[in-house]
């Protein structure tokens, strides 16, 4: 019994050690400011509040005009950057320039997905397939921990059966390394469910200081997001649009959950139509109404704020690797807005 004691403590030891290492690595990275307000925006909702703050910058200053029902018009082909140029390139393409579908083209072109992957490279926020492999360990971990007590329990049993002194349950002596993996398989679990890392959250709340006073609208909308429009009825439009993929939740102003952090969450609610750079467990599609914001947990589905309508996991770009997909594949590369 005493060769089964050390074997369950060297077992439970490297089942830790490979959690937590996989854990810090994926949340390793030069970190830095946030540059512009599309990298402020992919760390608040996703690629979905890049599109919503792209469109609403250009509907703002005279660009495109937005009108009932959500349809949308070019006035002034003129982009400053590469995801205006994506939104522009996304309306000649469209057929009927409806905006919730130049929304999700936008959400999954290029140059917004390589934002995702930029902000990976920086360790602000952890790419999909990084996240997914961390969450795969923390579960085989909390999984194999869970399928020993009962084989601890059953040797323990064989042992007073066999023995002829009593002694030490062997339940009792393995329970220490049994209990600390389980912990932290749960732990370890909660953190990796987050796409945004730490330095992501200190970043983009300290580009929302340094810009708190900007009645900008694209600033606007990925910084607070959709809540934040001025115009009540440009509002409803945008959220109409955000809904079209899944349902966008309400909560005070901006209509989004928020976690523990205070950050509105672009996880978990998006299920539609394309499968992209979700940074979030489940985040990709429908809106990205609410305030301010980090990410969580994994793929793609539902009709919240991170990518686009879709279930699925992210896009690859430099950054990452899945499939991008609904009715075709995407690739993911471009440059990021400035």
């Amino acid at each position: 019994m005493n060769t089964a004691v050390t074997l369950s403590y060297l077992v439970a030891a490297v089942g830790v050690a490979l959690v937590v290492t996989g854990l810090v690595r994926s949340r390793r990275g030069s970190g830095g400011p946030v540059h512009d307000r599309y990298e402020a925006a992919f760390l608040n909702g996703g690629p979905a509040r890049v599109a919503d703050s792209a469109l609403a910058a250009l509907q703002a200053d005279g660009r495109l005009a937005v009108g009932g029902p959500g349809t949308v018009s070019v006035l002034r082909p003129l982009a400053y950057d590469p995801v205006e140029r994506a939104v522009f390139q996304a309306h000649a393409e469209a057929p009927h320039g409806a905006l919730h579908q130049l929304r999700l083209t936008v959400m999954r072109h290029p140059a917004v997905q390589e934002i995702g992957d930029g902000l990976a490279a920086r360790g602000l926020v952890v790419a999909p397939a990084v996240r997914r492999s961390v969450l795969r360990r923390c579960a085989a971990l909390g999984l194999g921990t869970f399928l020993l007590f009962p084989v601890a329990f059953v040797l323990t049993v064989l042992d007073f059966a066999t023995a002829e002194e009593p002694s030490f349950p062997f339940v009792l002596k393995v329970a220490p390394a049994l209990v600390a993996a389980a912990f932290t398989a749960v732990v370890c679990g909660s953190l990796g469910a987050g796409q945004v890392t730490p330095a992501g959250r200190r970043a983009v709340s300290a580009y929302g200081r340094d810009h708190a006073r900007s009645g900008d609208a694209g600033h606007l909308v990925a910084l607070h997001g959709l809540g934040a429009l001025p115009d009540p009825v440009l509002r409803e439009l945008f959220v109409a649009a955000a809904r079209f993929y899944g349902p966008v939740g309400r909560r005070g102003r901006g209509g989004r959950g928020r976690t523990r952090s205070g950050h509105a969450s672009w996880a978990g609610d998006a299920a539609g139509a394309a499968a992209v750079w979700c940074a979030g467990a489940g985040a990709c599609g429908g809106g990205s109404s609410g305030g301010g914001g980090s990410c969580s947990a994994g793929a793609c589905s539902g009709g919240g704020s991170g990518c686009g309508g879709g279930s699925g996991s992210s896009c690859g770009g430099s950054g990452s690797s899945s499939s991008c997909g609904s009715s075709s594949s995407s690739s993911c590369g471009g440059s990021s807005g400035g």
